[in-house]
């Protein structure tokens, strides 16, 4: 089986490790990608194509992980008229993956549940398709919503209004702690009722917000145009943050 990543970030590089069988062969390319991109894949040994075109090309599954704002114009560049599965993993909101399903002949909604770099995300999946990727559940853990495109997408959004501006809410009370200079006792004070794992998931949630402050941004657009609704005055705020890193 052939298996293509459009797209070479945390996503596609842990799905690389993980899905780790004799029978699956992963490609990808480099066309168009970042330095810092570039050098993931060739510390990868992954199989690389001059291009996504050619990769894509006698591919058995297709993988789009790129960021929010580039998933509609990657699905109209290689979903048009490929007969394979194409799995969208965008964090995008469920009308775009209803437009990449217009496109293409045998679509899957994706949406990865937790922290992509850990040993055990979930994988959650929606459509008419997504019974064809539960071999994927000796791999990782797979967890299908439904047959209609748009459900994962709906689910990973909703969990993002929570969890981007659960992180933004957290980075403003650890700036202050630091400017008191209680930053330890901040996080033990919290630990007493949060667990003591607390801290150590914190500051992984802070920098990871602060390295992928630009992509979560993007996020929370998805989110603020897709309910298109007034009163999600956090979720605003959480942006506005967001957009200063």
């Amino acid at each position: 089986m052939n298996i293509t990543l459009i797209g070479f970030g945390k996503v596609s590089y842990n799905l690389f490790k993980l899905i780790d069988s004799p029978d699956i062969n992963f490609r990808t390319s480099a066309e168009g990608r970042s330095q810092k991109t570039i050098d993931l894949i060739n510390e990868s040994n992954i199989e690389v194509y001059d291009s996504f075109r050619e990769a894509v090309e006698k591919s058995d599954i297709v993988i789009s992980a790129v960021t929010p704002s580039q998933a509609l114009d990657v699905s109209r560049r290689y979903a048009r008229d490929y007969k394979g599965l194409y799995i969208d993993l965008n964090n995008v909101s469920p009308d775009t993956k209803n437009q990449i399903n217009e496109l293409c002949e045998n679509f899957v909604d994706g949406a990865v549940i937790g922290k992509i770099d850990s040993n055990n995300p979930t994988l959650f999946l929606s459509g008419k398709n997504a019974d064809k990727l539960l071999f994927l559940n000796d791999f990782l853990k797979v967890k299908i919503i439904s047959d209609k495109v748009g459900d994962a997408s709906k689910l990973k959004l909703l969990r993002s209004t929570y969890t981007k501006a659960l992180s933004v809410l957290l980075m403003e009370s650890y700036a202050l702690a630091q400017k008191l200079n209680l930053e330890d006792e901040f996080f033990d004070t919290l630990s007493l009722t949060e667990g003591d794992e607390f801290k150590d998931k914190s500051l992984s949630r802070i920098n990871n917000t602060l390295n992928s402050s630009k992509r979560k941004a993007e996020e929370l657009e998805e989110i603020l145009n897709y309910f298109n609704d007034d009163d999600l005055k956090m979720i605003k705020t959480a942006l506005l943050k967001l957009k200063q890193f």
